[in-house]
């Protein structure tokens, strides 16, 4: 009997990118972006106490995703059920028209989707991770099994660089900073924290967040009524790829859906050697 790997397996793109404990700066990078969707914002800010939430919320994330691309075929799809399950009882209101829609609306899904894959990608790219041309697309044509764990027809997902960009140049002329956005931004930025590591934390947070703002592309920054120069690019670069090397310098321990990958690729691969 075979082991099972997962959605990807450890030849993938996917299970390279993700290993990067600095893409945490990709998870807060795709909120930012997320928030310009008015729609987007609203289903967060009508379905959840996000103020109150935030830690948890972040922590829930994050052992999603890597669930979905460590866990086990089975794992990553009762994640992905019990994400569909959610979804699918939740509504909102249009904040312009006040149209009722569903937050498992397919064209929201993508979005939600395509920030969150772009961003990830991106951000390892501005790390110097070592990714050619040809392993982003690759990157993206994986995904799309993680988007069909939400509910999403893998076919409708774009799945290559090329069909990102296209995607976000057909979405911006719904994108808008809304007042919605900008309270999640500021919230982003200045989070509430325990009173024991405020001292501390707030400081090093507000480093992250102006990292992970300043790795939007130019046209968010724009939205965000801020400048989208050139030099920001630069400068966020070296940002990323300065806190990579410290990062990666941390007796940082993985996780432990990441070890028990681990564990089943060696027993795979010495399967295979059997």
């Amino acid at each position: 009997m075979s082991t099972d790997l997962g959605l990807f397996g450890p030849d993938s793109v996917s299970w390279r990118v993700h290993r990067e404990p600095v893409l945490w700066l990709a998870g807060l990078r795709a909120l930012y972006l997320q928030a310009l969707h008015p729609r987007a914002v609203a289903g967060v800010v009508q379905n959840s106490d996000f103020r109150r939430d935030c830690w948890p919320r972040l922590m829930r994330t994050a052992e999603y995703v890597g669930t979905v691309v460590y866990g086990t075929t089975e794992q990553a799809e009762k994640a992905g059920r019990r994400v569909r399950r959610i979804h699918d009882r939740l509504r909102a209101h249009d904040p312009v028209t006040g149209e009722e829609f569903r937050i498992d609306d397919p064209h929201l899904l993508r979005w939600v989707h395509v920030t969150e894959v772009e961003s990830f990608v991106s951000t390892a790219r501005r790390a110097r991770i070592g990714l050619t041309d040809a392993d982003v697309d690759r990157y993206y044509a994986e995904q799309t099994r993680a988007a069909a764990l939400v509910g999403l027809d893998p076919a409708t997902v774009p799945a290559s660089a090329a069909e990102v960009d296209e995607f976000y140049r057909s979405i911006r002329p719904e994108l808008a900073l809304t007042a919605e956005a900008r309270d999640v931004a500021r919230f982003l930025t200045v989070p509430p924290m325990p009173g024991r590591v405020v001292a501390l934390g707030r400081p090093a947070w507000l480093g992250v967040a102006t990292a992970a703002f300043a790795l939007l592309p130019r046209w968010a920054r724009r939205l965000y009524r801020l400048p989208g120069l050139p030099t920001t690019d630069v400068a966020a670069s070296l940002t990323v790829l300065g806190l990579r090397g410290v990062i990666n310098a941390l007796p940082v321990r993985d996780g432990p859906i990441y070890r028990e990958a681990m564990r089943r690729a060696e027993q795979a691969h010495g399967e295979v050697a059997a």
